[in-house]
Parts: C-alpha cells; sequence; structure tokens
C-alpha cells in the first residue's frame, strides 16, 4: 500500500535550544503567549531579555483546557492589542500551545463567535488574518508544538471542539529539555502518560504508516523506559532530555495518524468527571490494547516491537506498569459505573477519533 507523511515544522531541540529563538524569529515582531506560573519561573525575563525591542506583550492569563468563554476575551484582546504584530511565540503546556494556535488565527469576519460557530459545526474555514506561531514546550507530553491541533472546550454546552488547519501548524518548535524541570511530579506524570497514549494510539491506527510506526514505536518504548525514573530523580537532565524526545517522537507520529479510541474514551472523562487528561487518555490504554491485538498482522507486528514480553501478555504489562505509577486501569475508580463505561467506548468508537481504532466498525 502506498502512503504519505508531512510536518512542515522545524524542529530545534537540544539543552539551551531557546537561545535560538532570535534567529528563529527574525525581524519580525512577536508577542509571548505563555502559562501564568512563568513570570516567577523567570522564563519570560528570559524570552524578553532574547528578544528585547522584538517582544511587543505578554498575554499569560491561560487556564487548563482552554474554553470558548475565556478564549473569547482573549482572542479580542489579541488582535486588539496585538494585530500588529508578526507572530506568536508560544511557550508552556498543552493548554498555553493550544490557546496560541486559537489565537493565531481569525475569520474575515465575524471574530470569535464566527470562529466557535464553525468548530462547532465541523466545518473548515480559510482564516481571514494569520499569526505565524513558534512553539516552545516546557512540559514533555502533548506534542503540541509538531501538529496543528489545538482542543477546545465548551463546558457550558459540554463538547469538545477541535481546530485544526493548515494556518494552525507551527512554523517552528524549539524543544529545550531544560525548560521541563521545573515541572512538578504530577504535571511530569500526567504529560508522560499523554506522550505515551499518542505513541501508542498511532500504532493501532488506520491512518499508520512506515515513518510514523518508527517514530511511535521509539516513543512508546523510550517513555516506558523513562517515565518511572524521571518520577522517582526529577532532577535528573539525562531523564528529561530522553523524556522530551519521546514526546517529540509521539507527537511527530500522530501528527500523521491523529489519535485514536482511548483519546475519544478520554474527552468524556474529562468532561464528564473532571480526569486531567494525561490520566483520561492512559487509563484505557490495556483495555484497548486488548482490543487492537489480533485485528490486523501489520498492526500486530509494529505493537509487538513497542513490548518486551509476548504481546498477547502486553495488555496486562503495560496495566502493571500503569498500576506501578499509581494510575488506575479500572473505570470504577473515577467513578464510573459499568453501565456508563459501556456507553462511553461505544460513542467513543462511533466518534471521529474512536473510527481511527483499527477495530472500530467501518462507516
Amino acid at each position: 500500500m502506498g502512503w504519505t507523511f508531512q510536518n512542515p515544522v522545524q524542529v530545534i531541540f537540544g539543552d539551551d535550544a531557546l537561545a535560538r529563538l532570535p534567529a528563529v524569529l527574525g525581524a519580525r515582531k512577536a508577542a509571548l503567549v505563555v502559562f501564568p506560573e512563568a513570570a516567577a519561573l523567570g522564563y519570560v525575563e528570559r524570552v524578553t531579555r532574547l528578544l528585547g525591542t522584538a517582544l511587543v506583550g505578554t498575554i499569560d492569563e491561560i487556564e487548563p483546557n482552554p474554553d470558548v468563554a475565556q478564549l473569547s476575551r482573549l482572542h479580542d484582546r489579541f488582535w486588539s492589542d496585538f494585530g500588529h504584530c508578526d507572530a506568536i511565540v508560544a511557550m508552556g503546556g498543552g493548554s498555553a500551545l493550544d490557546t496560541a494556535k486559537v489565537l493565531s488565527v481569525a475569520p474575515a469576519a465575524g471574530g470569535f463567535p464566527e470562529m466557535t460557530r464553525l468548530l462547532a459545526a465541523g466545518a473548515a474555514f480559510a482564516p481571514g488574518r494569520v499569526k505565524a506561531l513558534i512553539a516552545i514546550p516546557t512540559t514533555a507530553g502533548t506534542g503540541s508544538e509538531v501538529t496543528p491541533w489545538a482542543t477546545v472546550w465548551d463546558r457550558a454546552l459540554g463538547r469538545k471542539y477541535s481546530l485544526h488547519l493548515r494556518e494552525t501548524w507551527p512554523e517552528a518548535a524549539i524543544v529545550d529539555p531544560r525548560l521541563s524541570a521545573s515541572s512538578p511530579r504530577a504535571l511530569t506524570l500526567h504529560s508522560g502518560l499523554d506522550a505515551l497514549s499518542h505513541a501508542l494510539e498511532a500504532i493501532w491506527n488506520v491512518n499508520a504508516n512506515p515513518v510514523s510506526d518508527l517514530l511511535a514505536v521509539s516513543a512508546a518504548r523510550r517513555m516506558r523506559a523513562t517515565l518511572p525514573r524521571l518520577i522517582d530523580n526529577p532532577g535528573d537532565a539525562g531523564l528529561r532530555t530522553q523524556a522530551a524526545l519521546a514526546a517529540l517522537e509521539a507527537g511527530l507520529a500522530f501528527s500523521n495518524t491523529r489519535t485514536a479510541l482511548a483519546h475519544s474514551i478520554s474527552y468524556e472523562m474529562t468532561l464528564r468527571h473532571g480526569l486531567p487528561h494525561g490520566i483520561a487518555c492512559s487509563f484505557t490504554l490495556p483495555m484497548v490494547l486488548a482490543r487492537a491485538i489480533g485485528r490486523r498482522s501489520d498492526r500486530d507486528e509494529a505493537l509487538a516491537r513497542a513490548f518486551d514480553v509476548p504481546l498477547a501478555r502486553a495488555p496486562d504489562d503495560l496495566a502493571k506498569w500503569l498500576g506501578g505509577l499509581q494510575v488506575s486501569t479500572e473505570f470504577e475508580s473515577y467513578g464510573v459505573t459499568a453501565e456508563e463505561s459501556r456507553g462511553l467506548v461505544e460513542s467513543a468508537l462511533a466518534g471521529p477519533r474512536g473510527r481511527n481504532f483499527i477495530g472500530a466498525a467501518p462507516g
């Protein structure tokens, strides 16, 4: 079978990669979109020192899992105050990078309400205004720095939207593992589990290809070997580098495949039960893996490369690994009844991400 692999993001990786930011920005002006704690950690000062007068301002009122109510205010403010700049420098975890992607585009008319209407309708649109995006992750997990997707939540309606346009691909990703050193234990854990989910979801995926498999298998093996040790040794620079590389590999893999069933389930778990994304998308991985095995021989071969035990034992091995991180793999642990969990899985399989799973019914 023929296949394609495409990713337009320039990746700059390594300790002190942040120092390359002025060269990436060039002669342009930029606004900084960053998480609230960044100033206290010294990140805002570092970017200001690097960019000088090229930095026109900062937006740091970023909330976890950005909601349309807040994004509407930020979108209006950004285009009012910083519409004259050329680019956005986005620095932080997935929420900061997703927010920056939303701010970087605007429809030709109608502002953010029109964008929300188009997102709700699942309609593609050509933005009338666009800012270049330079993504600098400070966590090792989301892969958002090398994908075009931004998750937008509408909690008032109990819905989740996905913004993905040609224009929301970052121009460049600056991955400096040292920037994740300040991440607390929970964030390190959740981010690493998110990356593991991205990797495995890229393998049991109808859109998988040989290049995505190479990246995804490497990411899964690297993160499983790294995360338990990193949790116990958060100051280990070498482990931080390995986690950052695993997250990047996983991001590059699912930038071409998208995610699948585990992520489809996770959105409802976050909306209904408030489960953090990294836990919500990872606690079902053993169950989904068991469903994937035997569906397609080529996927079995790729999955087998991701584990050190025979594939038939891999679901139990993965559940044990998660248990070692104090992550339960049972729906009941998160307040979900057996009846509700069956409904969640069935609904997820019918959703756009669920249909990427090799075990989903065609249609």
